[in-house]
């Protein structure tokens, strides 16, 4: 493994250490830090997890405990069958078996509304962007447009999220966000859906 190679490396270097040569020491103390001994195990670590390839044994464990809890309610009750459905109802053991049911059936991408049965043909083309902030900022400024009064985007700041999507550029109009119209609305309140 790393760590096997990182081992003979450092012995190869303490040798040429003690000649002294020029940058090997710098070489040998950043291979001895703890640190890069830290990454080396957590990569062995990867490297076995993904040489294993786990599957679920299920995908819908969710439902099969709510079967559980379901043929325990009709058993005897004694304090060992309380206890098991008590744990099975509990929020927690129901979260996580919801989590590891999505990561089974890799449902990782977020599903798009249906697009609207209204739009007319001969307007400009219009786009469903889906965009997953997780707590970082768009990356985006808007501003109404002076004439016609509709919310567009003014700025896509390089390195941000809209920047990095793609899937927005300076001038697009804003016609809807998260299922609600923007036309009418103030900037700030725009901002606020966002």
């Amino acid at each position: 493994g790393v760590s096997h190679v990182l081992t003979l490396a450092l012995q190869e270097l303490s040798l040429l250490c003690k000649r002294d040569d020029n940058g090997v020491g710098m070489l040998y103390d950043l291979l001895r830090s703890h640190w890069l001994q830290a990454l080396l195990k957590i990569y062995e670590c990867l490297q076995y997890y993904l040489g294993k390839r786990p599957a679920p044994v299920m995908l819908q464990a969710r439902a099969l405990s709510r079967e559980v809890v379901e043929l325990l309610r009709e058993a005897p009750q004694s304090g060992e069958i309380k206890e098991l459905r008590r744990l099975l109802r509990s929020p927690h053991f129901k979260a996580l078996l919801s989590a590891h049911d999505t990561v089974a059936q890799k449902d990782f991408e977020p599903t798009l509304p249906p697009l609207p049965d209204n739009i007319p043909e001969n307007e400009e083309a219009m786009r469903i962007v889906c965009l997953v902030k997780n707590n970082q900022p768009l990356g985006a400024t808007i501003k109404r447009h002076e004439i016609t009064g509709d919310i567009t985007v003014a700025r896509v700041i390089h390195g941000g999220l809209a920047d990095r999507s793609g899937l927005l550029y300076a001038g697009d109009k804003l016609v809807e966000v998260n299922g609600v119209p923007v036309e009418g609305l103030e900037p700030e309140q725009v901002i606020n859906i966002l």
